[in-house]
């Protein structure tokens, strides 16, 4: 579950009111700001700029300036606060629809749960909710089809929501450029086909955000999209790099004076090539800088980096690169080893996305982050480092305590290195796993000391596994471009989307 708290979208404190009314019968209130959770909220504003919210059709396109990106096959629940005034919008939440409908009642459940328990750790229950289901036709499916397809999942929202005392009153699904209201009274007031969804960019809360300067970052696809591995035809050879990698990695790490070569081999490696991304000359788009990115990164390289970043230690030291000029440098690198933890090795990348999302938080890209550390997630269900900072980043912590604990860790280790020669570290890795070369043959866990880790036995944060695979020449589906075929990325982005089941984290 993605999670957003009152300064995750681009209008943070919003309010509504005239619950539950429709054809233009409901008024209210709403503000382009920010509520401030600490330096690093993304948008500091000079004061607030009322806005009126006065139908569906202005909640439905105020969707996108709530999120910050335009949602794809997503549930969405928006809290409202102070009902006997404005219905002020508080926390949001997002989950990617099941694709199986017998999951949606359990989904409904812990999503409204997740939200409201979030909502009361802050000290705000909801009063009542706006939902969303946002999804586009299928094969042969229109607007309508998917709106009577989901409506059985806007009542079980609507009865979860209900059972905690806090009422949906209005619920919306998107799809195909219209939307519908489920909430309708059945008095004339709403076509049977939908009302459609006015021009991006021309509703009065866009117009208040561009006054503001803040825009949409565009739809959640492309946002994903530039963390997920790569499908086509270079995917194979990426492969066949990491096998080679993990043959000769693991049993280095499983050595104690090894593992301690290759964690140095491993970082200096990862600082030559922030020096080549730093060097090389800037593009405009996101998809061309991701193009250029991969074509400065060879694939035993990125192979070598992505084994070496399993161990916790190595993983925490790489955490240090967090500000200043090296954290753009080391954001654009995690990135780019996700998308390179091809086939067998997707649970690799749990350790670039744990990256990559405590560098977009440290640097107040809180979006970035919970994309980031809610896929690593779904990478590594058990990756305990990713966990505890998604947590943190969606209840508003300051990331500055990590920064201060990480500032430390590095000054300490430097002036240790400056007062006497480093000597090899002959601690041995628990339970490291053994390459999966075999179906038969037994996995064990690689877990080394790092952040966090625990006094009293128990899962370490973190944890990942060392995997040495055998060289394979099985090739993968094919593709265009350096990595994948742009449409594959998408049907793989809506097949993690759709899972839906595991609620991660809670709302804030």
């Amino acid at each position: 579950m993605t999670n957003h708290n009152e300064a995750a979208g681009t209008s943070g404190d919003s309010d509504i009111s005239g619950r539950g009314r429709h054809a233009g019968d409901s008024a209210g209130h709403a503000s382009s700001g920010h509520s401030g959770r600490g330096p690093h909220d993304g948008h500091d504003l000079p004061g607030q700029h009322q806005v009126t919210l006065r139908t569906p059709a202005e909640l439905a396109d105020a969707l996108p300036y709530l999120l910050g990106y335009r949602p794809e096959d997503s549930i969405v629940l928006v809290a409202l606060h102070d009902g006997e005034r404005r219905g002020r919008f508080g926390g949001r939440a997002r989950l990617g629809i099941p694709a199986h409908a017998d999951d949606w009642p359990s989904v409904a459940e812990q999503l409204a749960q997740g939200l409201v328990k979030g909502s009361e750790r802050r000290g705000a229950r909801p009063e009542s909710m706006v939902a969303y289901l946002c999804q586009e036709p299928g094969t042969g499916e229109s607007g309508r089809d998917v709106m009577e397809r989901l409506r059985p999942l806007a009542q079980f929202l609507r009865t979860a929501c209900g059972r905690l005392d806090v009422p949906v009153i209005e619920a919306l699904c998107i799809s195909d450029g219209r939307f519908w209201s489920y909430c309708c009274p059945g008095q004339g007031c709403c076509s049977s086909e939908g009302h459609p969804m006015g021009l991006p960019g021309t509703s009065v809360l866009a117009a208040a955000a561009t006054y503001a300067g803040l825009q949409v970052r565009g739809s959640l696809r492309e946002f994903t999209a530039r963390f997920i591995p790569w499908e086509g035809a270079a995917a194979p050879e990426q492969q066949i790099a990491l096998d080679t990698a993990s043959m000769a990695l693991v049993p280095r790490i499983l050595d104690g004076e090894g593992r301690a070569e290759v964690a140095e081999e491993t970082l200096g490696l990862a600082r030559r090539i922030m020096k080549r991304f730093a060097d090389a000359p800037p593009v405009s788009g996101t998809r061309p800088a991701d193009l250029r990115d991969d074509g400065l990164l060879e694939h035993d390289e990125a192979a070598t980096l992505i084994l070496g970043l399993q161990d916790r230690t190595t993983r925490d030291r790489a955490a240090e690169w967090m500000e200043g000029d090296e954290a753009g440098q080391a954001l654009r690198l995690w990135r780019a080893l996700a998308r390179r933890c091809v086939g067998p090795y997707g649970e690799h990348a749990a350790a670039p996305l744990t990256l990559a999302g405590w560098v977009a938080w440290s640097t107040g890209d809180e979006l970035e982050a919970r994309e980031a550390l809610a896929m690593a997630l779904g990478a590594d269900p058990d990756y305990l480092f990713a966990r505890l900072l998604h947590q943190a980043c969606n209840e508003g912590l300051d990331p500055e305590s990590i920064r201060r604990c990480l500032r430390a860790e590095r000054a300490g280790r430097t002036g240790a290195e400056a007062e006497q020669p480093a000597g090899p570290d002959r601690s041995t890795p628990r339970d490291v796993a053994e390459p999966p070369g075999t179906s038969n043959r037994r996995r064990r866990r690689a877990r080394t000391a790092g952040i966090g880790a625990p006094r009293g036995g128990g899962r370490p944060p973190g944890v990942s596994s060392l995997r040495r695979r055998r060289p394979t020449d099985e090739a993968a589906p094919g593709g265009e471009g350096p990595g994948r075929e742009p449409e594959a990325a998408s049907e793989r982005a809506r097949a993690h989307r759709k899972g839906g089941r595991r609620v991660v984290g809670e709302e804030t």
